[in-house]
């Protein structure tokens, strides 16, 4: 099970022109927003990803306005793994579950989660936070990942998880983000 001391957030590639053309794009957006909001409220530690950004374009507004701070890592491989910079934050963090949602599903995605499971990590990918420009995309990259013992969830399966009980402080500050 998760454990809100032990994990942290990476929003790989919500950018550019590319968050608006995957499937189902406003509902993916809107559910990435959700879970950086729950992750804000729970103090996870998150960090942002952008696949060549001077090509694709850099993290989405509504994103970057939820995470004025945060540093962007651009990449050009596929897998965030693969980045020296972000490695060492990954790191550095100490923990040890990593929470992935972005874009897209069956490249970035899927090469990032298999990498960080073989280095260690517990991944969780939230399947209503994800997409790929084609669904059949998405779904072939969530059941290979199963296969490789990813859990998958979804946005308000995870924050409720990391909550535990209704008696915890950021309780109705979640149920709120998830209405």
């Amino acid at each position: 099970m998760l454990d809100s001391n032990n994990c942290f957030l990476v929003v790989i590639d919500v950018q550019g022109n590319l968050a608006k053309v995957v499937a189902d794009s406003e509902l993916a957006n809107e559910n990435v927003r959700k879970l950086v909001q729950g992750s804000l409220e729970l103090d996870l530690p998150i960090f942002l990803t952008a696949q060549a950004p001077d090509k694709i374009g850099h993290t989405t507004e509504p994103i970057r306005a939820l995470l004025p701070e945060n540093y962007e890592y651009p990449r050009i491989s596929f897998s965030i793994w693969a980045d020296h910079d972000l490695r060492s934050a990954l790191l550095k963090s100490g923990k040890k579950q990593a929470i992935l949602c972005g874009f897209e599903s069956h490249i970035c995605l899927y090469q990032s989660a298999i990498d960080l499971q073989a280095n260690g990590f517990e991944v969780w990918m939230i399947a209503d936070a994800v997409s790929s420009r084609v669904s059949a995309s998405k779904e072939i990259a969530l059941t290979e990942l199963r296969a490789e013992g990813v859990h998958l969830s979804s946005v308000e399966m995870v924050l409720f998880a990391l909550l535990r009980n209704a008696h915890h402080p950021s309780f109705k500050a979640i149920s709120k983000i998830i209405r």
